[in-house]
């Protein structure tokens, strides 16, 4: 799922290679991944587009007054495009979710790959009318210090939980949050509420540090390579298997219904395996 460093990157590339152009036509090809109706997406046609903004992980493209909000889920993504093609794309082939029309015959497509669809596209007057932009917590890299041990001291549950609630700090998901465990040396499991002060504020400085860092790699790259970009940079998430590159220990997982966590035994649970819920189910 792109994140928080990945969107805010997608924003500055749109903002460097789009913004200042007119909109000339959005073609529709998967009908579930448009969200409201008025103003509908011809509105959107003539008009420039004129900035580009991030909430959480949501994009925010202002297009002279109207707003076009993509999430783009767990399997989304933007991809640019030089020379697109003219004639409209036939509904429910492939990957492709809506397509966007420039000036200049560039533009992008909005795709998703799989079954379970999720990507969804809003065209809004204003952001906040979109429910999810609305109940969006404080962005994580812009919330202070103070603020994030007091979210986190307020917050019943574990902290994988904690941090991927987009509620109480917005933008971190699966994989940054595995990744912030690991820089933190927490155990995913441990409770938001019984961190000790020492544990909130190393917590808050891994959020800081990996977030920035994630984003320093990305910002500048093409929407092509920033996946990759992404992979290449992370410590233990979707590392399963392979050694930690902290400690030299292997890097474990944990199994839910339609998604898992990964870890290192080492540096965040002081040696001991978590336990696997979907193993433990099977040999019940």
């Amino acid at each position: 799922m792109p994140e928080l460093p990945e969107v805010e990157a997608l924003t500055a590339f749109l903002r460097e290679n789009a913004v200042g152009s007119v909109v000339t036509r959005v073609d529709l090809a998967a009908v579930q991944a448009i969200k409201t109706f008025d103003p509908p997406l011809s509105a959107l046609g003539g008009l420039e587009l004129t900035g580009v903004a991030r909430h959480g992980k949501f994009l925010d493209l202002d297009v002279s007054g109207l707003h076009l909000v993509v999430h783009l889920a767990r399997a989304g993504w933007l991809h640019w495009r030089t020379g697109l093609p003219t004639a409209p794309p036939k509904p429910g082939k492939g990957p492709l979710a809506l397509r966007v029309h420039l000036e200049d015959g560039n533009g992008f497509d909005l795709t998703e790959q799989g079954t379970r669809k999720g990507l969804a596209v809003h065209v809004v007057r204003s952001p906040a009318e979109v429910p999810g932009v609305a109940r969006l917590g404080p962005d994580a890299l812009e919330v202070d210090r103070d603020a994030f041990v007091a979210l986190m001291a307020g917050r019943s549950g574990q902290l994988k939980g904690a941090l991927t609630d987009q509620t109480l700090i917005a933008g971190i998901g699966n994989a940054y949050s595995d990744e912030i465990l690991h820089a933190a040396r927490l155990s995913p499991f441990k409770m938001a509420d019984k961190l000790t002060d020492e544990e909130a504020l190393r917590l808050y400085d891994a959020v800081r540090a990996t977030l920035t860092e994630a984003l320093e790699r990305q910002v500048g790259q093409k929407a092509a390579t920033m996946k990759g970009e992404k992979r290449s940079g992370l410590q233990v998430h979707a590392r399963t298997g392979l050694p930690c590159p902290v400690c030299g220990d292997t890097v474990r997982e944990v199994s839910f219904a339609d998604t898992s966590l990964q870890y290192c035994p080492t540096c965040q649970t002081g040696g001991k395996p978590l336990a696997d819920r979907r193993m433990s189910k099977l040999l019940r």
